[in-house]
């Protein structure tokens, strides 16, 4: 029930501003908030110049990876456990702001911010400036998510802590499998590539 009733109050805000909703149409469609969060990874990666700080934010990369790859098995499994209708498929569309297309996945948890969370995480913890960078673009693509009417707020919760747990599991895996990143990262730095 609350559930419902912070999506008609986000949602409510859609339909009003044209400029607010042309921002939230672009910055949380399927594409831009990713790809522009993988851009920042490869910039991590061969933007930067001390060695030190370079091979931090490579591993950094290396578990926003793994953590990604996790984060979309966790979404897998819950999509197949559990299928939650879409807030457009239930509440009548005149009451509400669509402002997408009807995406016919399950709700919960959402994707788009799973993704987010599970790239920006781990990035936060080793470098706090690039993280806080893309923690800010998970969240307004997460919360955007709402405002066109494709999500309701609990999904976007839900999809936060699945990217948080799949980040936590990724520095945990990065942990366990330390000595085989050291050969990669050797290897990578062979070739030119790290």
């Amino acid at each position: 029930m609350i559930d419902t009733i912070l999506f008609q109050y986000i949602n409510g805000l859609a339909g009003k501003i044209p400029i607010i909703d042309g921002f939230f149409k672009g910055l949380s469609n399927d594409y831009f908030a990713a790809i522009t969060c993988c851009l920042i990874l490869i910039w991590l990666w061969f933007g930067t110049r001390d060695p030190a700080r370079r091979d931090i934010n490579q591993r950094a990369v290396l578990v926003a990876a793994i953590s990604i790859g996790l984060t979309n098995a966790l979404v897998a499994i819950s999509n197949a456990v559990y299928f939650r209708t879409r807030p457009f498929d239930i509440l009548p569309l005149q009451e509400m702001h669509l402002l997408f297309y009807r995406p016919t996945d399950p709700s919960f948890p959402s994707n788009l911010a799973a993704v987010l969370f599970a790239i920006a995480v781990p990035i936060f913890l080793k470098n706090k400036s690039w993280g806080t960078v893309l923690l800010v673009i998970a969240t307004l693509a997460s919360f955007g998510r709402v405002f066109m009417g494709i999500h309701y707020p609990f999904d976007i919760l839900g999809g936060a802590f699945v990217g948080t747990l799949g980040a936590f599991c990724a520095l945990g895996t990065a942990r366990l499998i330390n000595p085989l990143i050291n050969i990669i990262m050797k290897f990578l730095r062979k070739i030119c590539l790290a």
